[in-house]
C-alpha cells in the first residue's frame, strides 16, 4: 500500500514541474517571436536599405531635360525662359556664392527653389519631382532664399499670415502713405482721390484735358493704383505661393515676398515688357478698363466717383488726422498742378 501511495505521489510532482515549465515556455516563445520582429525591422530599415526615392529620373536629370527641352516648359515649371535661369544661377554663384555641395548642385538648389514659388508645391511634392528627402529640400529651399534676397522692395502688400492680435504693429508702422479707394476714411496714413470728380483712366482718355488740381491728383493717383494693381496681378499670377502662402515664420512669409519680387525686376531687366506672362496680364488690365468704361458709358456710377461733394465726411470732420491728410493731399494736388 505504501508503495503505490509513493508512485502517486511521484506522478503528481511529475505534472506540477510540467505545469510551472509550459508558462515559461510560452512566454519564451512570445518574447522570440518579438525579438525576430524587432530583428527583421531592423535589417529592412538599416541594412537592406531599400531606398523610397527609386525613380532613375533624378532631379538634377528632369532640371536638365527641361534647360534642354523647349522653351514653354521651363516657363511652366520655373516661370522664366532658359535664358534668364541660366543668367539668375550664375548672377547667384558669381556674387551670392551659391555653391554646388557634394550632394547636390547648384542649378538644382535654384531649381527647386523656382519649382516651388512658381508652383506653389508642398515639400512632399517636391520629393517626388527631385528625388530627394524632405529635409533635403527644405534645407536647400532656406539656402536660395537667403541668397535671393538680393533686393528690397518696401511698401508693398502681399497676405502673410499672422495672429490677429499680432497683426497691428505691421501696418503703417513707418509713416508711409497708403494709396487707397475712396471706400477708405480720410484718416492719416491713407491717401484716397477726390471724390466727385473723375478718376478712372478711361474716364481721362475719352473727355476733356484734365483742368484742376483735384483731377491733376485724381489722375495720378489712378495711374499709379492702375500700376499696382497690374504688378501685383503679374506677381500673383507667377509665383503661385503668393495666393496661398504656407506657415513659414514670418520672417521667411516676407523673404519669399522679397525673393518673388527681385526676381520679378530680374526678368523685367533681362526680357522687359515682352514676356509672354507681362504681356498677358497687360492684355486683363486692359480689359478691366475697358469693362470700367462700359459701365460708366451706361450711367453706372464707378466706386470712386460720387455726386456730391461732400469728400465723405461722415462725422470725420471732428477727427484731427482727417483734417492732415486733406491738407496733405492738397499739398500734393497744388505740387502736381504747378509741375504742369
Amino acid at each position: 500500500m505504501s508503495i503505490v501511495e509513493n508512485y502517486h505521489g511521484d506522478e503528481s510532482d511529475d505534472d506540477k514541474e510540467k505545469k510551472e515549465i509550459l508558462p515559461r515556455m510560452e512566454c519564451f516563445n512570445r518574447l522570440f517571436v518579438v525579438a525576430s520582429s524587432f530583428v527583421q525591422l531592423y535589417y529592412e530599415k538599416y541594412i537592406l536599405k531599400q531606398p523610397c526615392m527609386d525613380s532613375k529620373q533624378t532631379g538634377e536629370t528632369w532640371i536638365r531635360e527641361v534647360l534642354d527641352g523647349h522653351e514653354s516648359r521651363c516657363m511652366i515649371n520655373f516661370r522664366m525662359s532658359k535664358m534668364v535661369f541660366t543668367s539668375l544661377l550664375r548672377v547667384l554663384e558669381i556674387r551670392y556664392n551659391l555653391q554646388t555641395s557634394r550632394n547636390i548642385s547648384s542649378t538644382e538648389m535654384l531649381g527647386i527653389f523656382l519649382y516651388i514659388l512658381g508652383t506653389g508645391a508642398k515639400v512632399s511634392q517636391c520629393r517626388e519631382r527631385f528625388q530627394r528627402s524632405g529635409s533635403t529640400i527644405s534645407r536647400h529651399f532656406a539656402i536660395v532664399l537667403e541668397k535671393d534676397c538680393i533686393g528690397a522692395i518696401d511698401g508693398t502688400h502681399i497676405a502673410a499670415i499672422l495672429p490677429p492680435n499680432e497683426q497691428v504693429p505691421y501696418i503703417g508702422r513707418k509713416g508711409k502713405y497708403y494709396l487707397v479707394d475712396s471706400g477708405y476714411p480720410q484718416m492719416k496714413g491713407y491717401l484716397g482721390p477726390y471724390r466727385g470728380q473723375r478718376y478712372h483712366l478711361p474716364d481721362f482718355r475719352r473727355g476733356r484735358p484734365v483742368s484742376s488740381k483735384e483731377e491733376i491728383l485724381n489722375h495720378s493717383h489712378s495711374l499709379l493704383r492702375s500700376v499696382i494693381e497690374r504688378t501685383f496681378g503679374v506677381l500673383k499670377k507667377k509665383w503661385a505661393i503668393l495666393r496661398d502662402m504656407p506657415s513659414y515664420s514670418f520672417e521667411k512669409q516676407t523673404m519669399i515676398v522679397v525673393a518673388t519680387m527681385t526676381i520679378h525686376n530680374f526678368i523685367r531687366k533681362h526680357v522687359g515688357r515682352s514676356g509672354a506672362d507681362f504681356m498677358e496680364y497687360e492684355d486683363i488690365n486692359w480689359a478691366y478698363e475697358n469693362i470700367i468704361h462700359s459701365k460708366n458709358e451706361h450711367g453706372r456710377e464707378s466706386d470712386d466717383d460720387d455726386d456730391d461733394d461732400d469728400d465723405g465726411d461722415d462725422g470725420e470732420s471732428n477727427n484731427s488726422s482727417y483734417f492732415e491728410m486733406e491738407l496733405t493731399r492738397d499739398a500734393i494736388a497744388s505740387s502736381l498742378m504747378n509741375s504742369l
